[in-house]
């Protein structure tokens, strides 16, 4: 199984953006993922074809499965 974090942001645009993490650590606490989210909009080495990221819009961990036919 699949795991990743995705880091959900709005742009000076008005839209969201998805900063996608692979195989992140289990059990985040919220607090801690907004604030790198916040030093992440503060580095501003982002930019989005709607402009530089402007907040933080959420965050989520994601599953996937897959499973191949033999």
């Amino acid at each position: 199984m699949e795991k990743n974090l995705e880091l959900i942001f709005k742009n000076a645009g008005g839209k969201t953006c998805t900063l996608t993490i692979k195989a992140p650590a289990d059990n985040l606490e919220l607090t801690k993922v907004k604030e790198v989210q916040d030093k992440i909009i503060a580095a501003n080495v982002f930019s989005t074809s709607g402009g530089d990221l402007k907040e933080a819009a959420g965050a989520q961990y994601v599953t996937k499965t897959v499973q191949a036919l033999a």
